[in-house]
């Protein structure tokens, strides 16, 4: 009556005393049985120790032998406070006998061990926990029975579980190990997350757990992937179920719940059987064998309708005529799996060892009110490796001496050596599939990798930045010069160096008029008008003022105006004096020689005149010291000066600008009012 929980498996298990962890009653007794296949031994290792020692050993103890019955020998007798036992406890032989008895005491909570094989030199017990171990990576082996009522697991997968959860309760949460077999965990150690989830798998319920500094998880072989109930790669067709609910609402419309319901997070009714007995069955076809690890299930999940299944088996076969129901392994019975306690909270079984089929069956066995269900299934393709033919020889002919014989003796054991390499060939190979739950190690080529791509994008963006400012530049540049602007090699230094190798031209056939609106005219001040001036100048200026050009001199420097033309409303250069106007378009005049600005000959035959006799100044400076005259209609102007006082060329200056001469000398003609001819010749 002194034996505590107990799983003993094949090749590991798990045994306590009773009670434990709180103190074991007075005067009981326990006595464990331990056997593992022949050839092979037993190791025993202890989580937990403590057993009242007040009478060195002799009422309260426990005691390891190496095998079973009465020729058993001791391997040793153990009792103390927090014992800390070092190291493992090996056996002789592939049987062993654990004897735990407990007298009058007052306190001791009593031992947790687990045992295993010999060759399981990593074996740990279902108390360890991430926070035993400093390695950010390691490998433990879990023996069976380590889903245990005393001990607690936080979060769940792909998240991961708190540092402070059982490693191997947690590795049967996660599927990664069986709580009847035990098996092998790679963990990996992590930074904590501030919130861990709680579910129930694999009949381990998970708590919510708070903010840790790590968590641990596990590597697996990755194949935990959806196989297309949720997602509707197994179309409608392949579902089908033993019996369909059908049933009018209050309305008077018929519900269906059919077996294609039955998808894990669909919207709608699931999938209920017509009738709620042991002889129900949903039926799903995968289209072809494929690799199945896992279950996840959910109830109605219609607030209205509180239905759920409770407990399943699992059924299966390749063809869908003899089915097999899952066993584990070395079980004589067939396995329950626990379903759900609830109708929204999805409840995930695993399969280990895996089921390889094509139809797969649930078959409810409990239930709350009606059977009904959403399933998803989990697993991954399958394939299988096989071993390549060999052609063995023909057999030789009977011996007829001794050598021959020996010779026959040699090819029946080459023979039978091909066989036996053939039969242990033939294996099933399960797939490489990267784990889903942890990343993978990084290799040398991810590691150049991640260093080269950022160089590289850096590289690319640089050049990118540099195009476009580049591009920026060029075309500001070009707003700041202008539509007509000369480009650099065009400027005032290059053009006047070449303008000295050009032959000048005579000017004396071309004229180039200028008309006046009516407009223009109305802003000028009353003053006698020249009808036609002219100059023998080969080259010419800018125009000073604006106006409307009808013809352009075959070497003048006028550009042509684009857009809105200049006009004297707009800009009058002779009414203000201190504002200095220059042509938007005037290019630099040549400095091989005196000359003078282009003439102007003005057409005011179309313009109301003014009275005759009213001054005028002229808009060009005579040379010397010469008053200009004011007689006539229209006068001439001397195309150079021979004036020892004006050795340089004098252009026409506007009213109010400092020039080359005196103020006295800025003295100006301006158009006179009258009606002229268009017509008027050079002098």
């Amino acid at each position: 009556d002194g034996c505590g929980h107990t799983v003993l498996g094949p090749e590991s298990g798990t045994l306590a005393s009773i009670n434990y962890p709180r103190t074991s009653p007075n005067s009981t007794v326990c006595e464990w049985e331990i056997r593992v296949k022949p050839g092979q031994r037993v190791q025993l290792k202890f989580g937990d120790f403590d057993i009242d020692d007040s009478d060195s050993c002799h009422s309260s103890y426990l005691r390891v032998h190496n095998g079973i019955g009465p020729n058993r020998t001791e391997i040793g007798k153990f009792c103390g406070f927090d014992f800390q036992m070092d190291g493992l406890i090996t056996s002789k032989s592939n049987e062993v006998t654990v004897q735990f008895m407990s007298g009058i005491h007052a306190s001791g909570r009593g031992f947790l061990a687990a045992y295993s094989t010999t060759d399981k030199s990593d074996l740990i017990t279902c108390l360890d926990n991430a926070s035993h171990f400093s390695e950010p990576e390691f490998n433990k082996y879990c023996p069976a029975g380590c889903v245990i009522p005393f001990a607690d697991i936080s979060g769940t997968i792909p998240h991961g579980y708190r540092d402070s959860s059982s490693l191997c309760m947690a590795g049967v949460h996660a599927g990664v190990v069986s709580n009847t077999l035990g098996g092998q965990i790679n963990v990996v150690i992590s930074k904590g997350i501030p919130y861990y989830e709680g579910s129930l798998a694999n009949n381990v319920t998970s708590k919510v757990g708070p903010l840790s500094t790590s968590l641990f998880t596990f590597k697996t072989s990755g194949c935990y992937g959806t196989l297309g109930m949720e997602s509707g790669v197994i179309p409608d067709s392949q579902i089908t179920s033993s019996s369909i609910l059908e049933w009018p609402n209050q309305t008077g419309q018929v519900n269906i719940w059919k077996p294609e319901n039955a998808r894990l997070k669909r919207a709608g009714p699931p999938w209920a059987a017509l009738i709620s007995d042991e002889h129900q069955w949903l039926q799903i076809d995968l289209n072809k064998e494929k690799k199945i690890t896992g279950i996840i299930t959910t109830g109605s999940t219609l607030a209205e309708y509180y239905y759920y299944v409770s407990a399943y088996r699992i059924l299966y076969s390749d063809d869908a005529q003899k089915w097999t129901v899952y066993r584990e392994p070395g079980m004589d019975k067939d396995k329950v799996f626990q379903g759900n306690t609830e109708l929204y909270q999805e409840v995930r079984n695993n399969f280990i060892p895996p089921i390889i089929a094509r139809f797969f069956r649930i078959n409810p066995l409990k239930w709350h009110q009606k059977i009904a269900m959403k399933v998803e299934l989990l697993g991954c393709q399958f394939s299988i490796g096989r071993a390549p033919k060999i052609t063995l020889p023909p057999p030789p002919p009977p011996p007829q001496n001794k050598n021959d014989e020996k010779n026959a003796d040699f090819i029946d054991d080459f023979i039978n050596s091909v066989k036996t390499s053939l039969q242990t060939d033939k294996t099933t190979f399960t797939p490489e599939i990267k784990n889903t739950t942890v990343t993978p190690s990084v290799t040398k080529d991810v590691a150049l990798a991640a260093v080269l791509v950022p160089v590289l994008v850096m590289v690319f963006t640089t050049l990118i930045l540099i195009l476009v400012c580049a591009w920026h530049w060029r075309n500001r540049k070009k707003k700041t010069e202008g539509t007509y602007d000369l480009p650099y090699w065009d400027r005032a230094g290059w053009w006047k160096g070449m303008k000295q190798f050009l032959p000048t031209k005579s000017a004396e056939h071309e004229e180039t008029p200028v008309r006046y609106s009516s407009s223009e005219i109305s802003h000028l001040r009353p003053r006698e008008v020249p009808t036609m001036l002219q100059t023998e100048s080969a080259e010419y200026a800018q125009p000073l003022v604006g106006g409307i050009v009808g013809t352009l001199h075959q070497r003048s420097t006028f550009k042509p105006e684009e857009g809105k033309e200049a006009s004297y409303a707009d800009l009058d250069p002779y009414n203000s004096p201190i504002q200095e106007v220059y042509h938007a378009y005037a290019e630099p005049l040549p400095i091989t020689g005196p000359e003078y600005a282009t003439p102007i000959i003005m057409d005011m035959s179309s313009h109301p005149s003014t009275p005759l006799g009213v001054p005028s100044i002229s808009t060009f400076k005579a040379g010397g010291n010469q008053a200009p005259p004011l007689v006539g209609t229209c006068s001439k102007l001397l195309s150079r000066t021979d004036s020892a006082s004006s050795a340089q060329a004098l252009y026409d200056i506007p009213k109010g600008q400092s020039g080359p001469g005196s103020a006295d000398e800025l003295v100006y003609q301006v158009p006179q009012s009258l009606a002229l001819s268009t017509g008027i010749k050079d002098e």
